[in-house]
């Protein structure tokens, strides 16, 4: 089927292009935790999809609300109108998450996400009367989309080279250090990184910085648990300094670390936090950001005349209908079916195949985990360090599993629902491609 479509109108995203359009993977079904191709194999996914699944493919459940749903109200103007499902999915979330965060405002993706918290802070601080609080603070290899405001907080070069700085932004350390290789899970030192927030409030002064922004642990850039104490310290020094948290959680929310946040996991709740992906499980295009009611209740105490909007951002596809009812079906499979705990059980097994399977395979630098997520990280083949994630991500393509490679990793997130043999496929299967390898 692949070879009657035309591939030119379609310039993908995230995608070399003119090798995709070579030799085109299409993927064209998907149950549970397989895809079918476009020449009808079964593909184990090895991703969740992109990070965004852990349910599992085209669970019934949701293909019903939003099916419904459709048949009910298939759009609502967001702007100055409701309908109830966008107020009971904000109620639903808020009651997921930390003790603190209780206000819900919704996007339509992770990207949409940062810069509706990057927004949402400085305007904060503006009403506060702070109004040389403008900076943020990021993180090398941090990833917050690819709007202008979560590439200037990003941390990933190769994101931001095309497209020039917007905003007043520094960036901390990564927390990839050499003496953490191959550690199991979180890693011991690192969490004197934290510190170098220190530096940037001598360099700048607090009352210049609105806010850091991270993920709790690094995802896009491969898997990067925190070092522990590394977000307690940083913590600690946002609330010493007057300046604002937020985690971007748009991979960690809703289960992925076996627990309901990263905050619920690693023990440190922000001031904003940032969702997507299995929000929906995928299905329909959703965000949300959570606010603290000190945040929220600012907002509204400024916000002159009741008629009056208090905050000027949203977007016309925000709180669309079918995106909520799709996220209650969702949050309500994850909460039945206990899937958070699921993966906190067995998160040692799937620990346990990587490090066993994979640390003493050819060019492997380092092995990463937590939760349900994985990554190894590649040495470079000469001056390209891209080459080799490539190229074992097309072998386990051919033999019917996908990951994710990206940089210089390969990454891998089971479904919450994934059985142990199939984990047992999918990290098998890299084994033997890493042999392969040149």
């Amino acid at each position: 089927m692949a070879m009657t479509l035309n591939l030119d109108a379609y310039w993908m995203p995230y995608t070399g292009n003119r090798q995709f359009k070579k030799d085109p993977r299409m993927i064209e079904a998907a149950q549970g935790v397989w895809f079918t191709d476009g020449d009808g194999r079964q593909v184990l996914d090895g991703h969740s999809g992109l990070w965004t699944s852990g349910l599992g493919h085209a669970r019934p459940e949701i293909t019903e609300a939003v099916r419904c749903q459709m048949e009910q109200l298939d759009f609502c103007p967001p702007f100055q109108f409701g309908h109830p499902k966008a107020f009971e999915l904000a109620t639903k979330i808020a009651g997921l998450m930390p003790e603190g965060l209780d206000h819900v405002f919704y996007t339509n993706s992770g990207s949409e996400s940062a810069d509706t918290s990057l927004k949402m802070a400085r305007a904060y601080w503006q009403l506060k009367g702070a109004r040389q609080k403008t900076r943020f603070i990021g993180r090398q290899k941090g990833y917050h989309g690819v709007n202008f405001g979560g590439v200037a907080v990003g941390g990933i070069p190769a994101n931001k080279k095309l497209f020039g700085e917007v905003l007043e932004t520094d960036h901390l350390s990564h927390t990839v250090l050499p003496q953490n290789a191959f550690t199991r899970g979180m890693p011991e030192q690192g969490a004197y990184l934290a510190d170098e927030l220190e530096l940037f409030v001598e360099r700048y002064g607090a009352e210049t910085i609105a806010a850091v922004i991270v993920e709790p642990m690094g995802g896009s850039a491969g898997v990067l648990p925190p070092p522990v104490g590394y977000l307690q310290r940083l913590r600690a020094l946002c609330d010493q300094h007057d300046v604002l948290l937020i985690f971007d959680e748009v991979i960690t929310g809703f289960g992925r670390c076996g627990a309901m946040t990263g905050a619920d996991a690693f023990g440190v709740v922000p001031d904003i936090l940032n969702v997507a992906k299995q929000l929906t499980n995928g299905a329909v295009p959703m965000g949300a950001v959570i606010a603290s009611s000190e945040i929220h209740d600012t907002f509204m105490a400024n916000g002159g005349p009741d008629y009056v909007l208090e905050f000027a951002h949203g977007y016309t596809y925000s709180a669309h209908p079918v995106a909520c009812a799709a996220g209650l079906a969702a949050l309500d499979i994850l909460v039945d079916e206990k899937l958070p705990q699921r993966v906190a059980a067995d998160a040692p097994f799937f620990e346990a195949l990587l490090h066993d399977q994979l640390s003493d395979k050819p060019h492997v630098s380092d092995v990463r985990n937590y939760g349900f997520a994985g990554a190894i990280t590649l040495e470079a083949r000469g001056d390209e360090p891209l080459r080799r994630p490539y190229e074992v991500a097309m072998a386990m393509w051919e033999r019917g599993v996908l990951v994710r490679y990206g940089g210089d990793t390969i990454q891998m997130a089971p479904h919450f629902v994934m059985e142990k043999k199939h984990m047992e496929q999918m990290v098998g299967t890299l084994a033997e491609c890493l042999k392969l390898l040149k």
